[in-house]
């Protein structure tokens, strides 16, 4: 049997106190191995972080499907997109659950639980229309407006 066409990416980036390490191998299915409809290719992405103040290292790997051609969905594109959609995600995720404790509210009904979210995420966006970067930061602000405010109205 013939090797199979593969197409790997590669980036290192350090920041954070970190080192991180990516590697993406992609394989196209051209001759249709997997039957899933619209399959094009398959690929492997490994993660490495080093957290250069401890000294320790943390591997992961994930597999995945993409119903874009190689032509379309190179390796380096591949690579590029998988950080930055992990990028949104976690971002969005971290400030819903960590800075709005999303996580922390148990709501067991489903229209509730949906109106919170909806809210949540109306919040996340209009700090990031009124330019603050991060939420935290935002809502210290907004909590010293209001403090003073009121203070001036006592």
């Amino acid at each position: 049997m013939p090797a199979l066409v593969r197409r790997v990416a590669q980036k290192t980036q350090k920041g954070h106190g970190r080192l991180e390490q990516r590697t993406l191998t992609a394989i196209p299915d051209e001759a249709g191995f997997i039957d899933w409809p619209g399959l094009q290719q398959v690929f492997k992405l490994e993660r490495k972080v080093t957290y250069l103040t401890k000294g320790v290292v943390t591997a992961e790997t994930v597999y995945s499907i993409t119903s874009l051609s190689s032509e379309r969905g190179t390796a380096s594109r591949l690579l590029e997109w998988t950080q930055n959609y992990w990028g949104i995600e976690n971002g969005l995720h971290y400030r819903r659950d960590v800075t709005l404790l999303e996580d922390a509210i148990r709501i067991s009904n489903v229209d509730q639980a949906e109106a919170m979210a909806v809210l949540n995420n109306f919040i996340v966006g209009l700090t990031n229309k009124l330019g603050f970067s991060n939420l935290a930061s935002a809502q210290r602000a907004f909590e010293a407006t209001l403090t003073f405010a009121l203070s001036s109205y006592g």
